[in-house]
């Protein structure tokens, strides 16, 4: 006969006669009639993980979140002082001229980018990596996986990109650009008449080069440079992850990640990786050193 032992661990199978008192024994084999023998049999679903419907688990958290977020923008809408502005007139700008805040981040750019580069290749890149996310992303664990521990590559590529690198800018673009879109800090008195001098320089004209080719080769050497040494150190460093990390899916490690991925892939996140970490370095080199434009061309700064 077949009854389940006292912890529920497990189904054992007893002969007939047998007592139901204590634990599960190792079987032994059957000598003669009177001997009875225990088998232990692993109950049905053992193993399997257990899974969560979306409702009531997921839609109950995201619909207190959106409540919240409604009670958050309703406080701050009656707090906010927002009021209609003078009709539009075409014969007299404001200072300053603002873009709505969804396009703060891209104008915000401008000061650091040459507007070809700030106002499509960029954003262009934005959308083509956001597309070509489901194809790059190996993660096994990319479906319903949402923490710090089982995500922490992407979560921090998404933190640095879509926070640091957008929400960001239109703070700054919308808080701290006040005037002529000079710098002033919270509290300072927005001055109509503020000029500031800034005294920025090409890296080629900087280190003493004044020939337009030999700039352009110049510039060229150190935009591939920068790409040549980013890749490098991107590959070495993944290659470095430990076996077992309990931060990666992959108990192989590097290796593992780089079989996975393969040259394609790594190629087309790498590429976007570094061109996303080349944007902190451009703004970087403005505000450190003055420095305009690394590539100059008659066609194309960069």
């Amino acid at each position: 006969m077949a009854s389940q032992d006292g912890n529920g661990s497990g189904i054992v199978m007893r002969a007939a006669g047998a007592p139901a008192g204590g634990a599960a024994r190792a079987p032994t084999p059957a000598v003669g009639p009177s001997k009875r023998s225990e088998v232990p049999i692993k109950k049905a679903g053992g193993g399997i993980e257990e899974k969560l419907h979306t409702w009531p688990f997921l839609v109950r958290s995201e619909f207190m979140m959106s409540i919240l977020i409604v009670i958050v923008l309703t406080i701050w809408s009656l707090m906010l002082n927002a009021p209609l502005e003078q009709p539009s007139n075409p014969t007299r700008t404001p200072n300053p001229s603002k873009a709505p805040w969804y396009f703060l981040g891209l104008q915000e750019m401008l000061v650091f980018f040459d507007p070809w580069y700030a106002g499509v290749v960029l954003p262009s890149f934005i959308i083509v990596g956001l597309m070509l996310i489901p194809y790059l992303d190996i993660n096994p664990k990319g479906n319903g996986y949402y923490t710090l521990r089982e995500r922490w590559f992407e979560i921090m590529t998404f933190f640095m990109g879509f926070h640091i690198l957008w929400v960001s800018f239109i703070i700054i673009g919308t808080f701290f650009r006040g005037p002529g879109w000079n710098w002033f800090w919270p509290g300072q008195v927005w001055d109509p008449h503020l000029v500031e001098a800034l005294t920025n320089v090409d890296l080629p004209y900087m280190v003493g080069i004044r020939d337009y080719m030999a700039a352009a080769i110049f510039g060229l050497a150190m935009i591939g440079g920068y790409f040549v040494l980013s890749y490098i150190a991107l590959y070495y460093w993944i290659r470095a992850r430990p076996a077992g990390d309990p931060r990666s899916a992959f108990p192989g490690g590097g290796p593992e990640i780089l079989q996975k991925w393969g040259p394609v892939r790594f190629g087309i996140t790498g590429f976007l990786l570094i061109a996303m970490v080349g944007v902190f370095i451009k703004m970087a080199l403005r505000h450190a050193l003055n420095i305009k434009y690394i590539l100059v061309t008659p066609w194309i700064n960069i």
